[in-house]
This record gives structure tokens, C-alpha cells and sequence, in this order.
């Protein structure tokens, strides 16, 4: 059994340019805490072996996914799930001026920086 404390600084950035600090790992899947700054457009990604739920806490935004002739934008605000199955290309961006946060579930657990490939997106990147 685990318990862990959220970090107030981050542990790193996602492929994706989020800023994120790691919550909880195991052997099914981690969790992170990932933020992304005012306006902030990030890079177009796909996952290999991964697919992610997400939950947004805070802050508006707005997702491109793409899973094969598959595409759409949703919006993104507190109390909003998304999936993105593994294949998936996406790409999000923060569309307030204040922080958008979410949580994210990774399964299988992320295996290192291998795992996303950028591709072209819906927005250019500003990260």
C-alpha cells in the first residue's frame, strides 16, 4: 500500500511540453498531476503501448484526438473525462488565461520517453 503527497514544484514535462509531478505508480498503471500555462498550445503526440484517462480539475482547454478516420475537439473544463486510447494522436491547449490542470492515468504504466512519437496536430505547438 501506498500513500504520496502532491509535490508543489514539477517532476517534469510530458512529451506532450505539460508540466506534471508524479502521484502514484504500480503495477497496472501510474497517475500523474499535469498543468499547462495560460495559453500554451502543446505538441501533437501519439502513444505505442499506452492509452490514459483524464479528469480535469481546473481551468479550460480544449483536446484534438484522432483515431483513424475518427477525429474531434472537445472542450475541456472542471468535471470533464476523456480517454485516449492507445494509437491516438492528440493535442491540447489551454484556452484561459489562468492554469488548466488535470489528472491523468496512464495503463500500462508510462514505460520512459520511448513511448510518444510527435505527429502533426489540429493547432501549431507553442512549446
Amino acid at each position: 500500500m501506498k500513500t504520496t503527497v502532491l509535490r508543489d514544484t514539477p517532476d517534469a514535462k510530458s512529451p506532450a511540453g505539460a508540466d506534471i509531478r508524479f502521484i502514484m505508480n504500480g503495477e497496472t498503471g501510474n497517475m500523474i498531476h499535469s498543468t499547462v500555462p495560460p495559453n500554451q498550445i502543446n505538441r501533437a503526440t501519439v502513444h505505442a503501448t499506452v492509452s490514459e484517462f483524464w479528469y480535469i480539475l481546473e481551468g479550460r482547454g480544449e483536446i484534438w484526438r484522432k483515431c483513424g478516420v475518427v477525429e474531434s475537439v472537445v472542450k475541456l473544463a472542471a468535471g470533464t473525462s476523456i480517454d485516449i486510447p492507445v494509437g491516438t494522436s492528440f493535442q491540447y491547449r489551454n484556452v484561459s488565461e489562468t492554469d488548466l490542470t488535470f489528472i491523468c492515468i496512464a495503463m500500462p504504466p508510462w514505460p520512459g520517453d520511448s513511448e510518444a512519437s510527435h505527429v502533426d496536430g489540429k493547432w501549431e505547438s507553442t512549446v
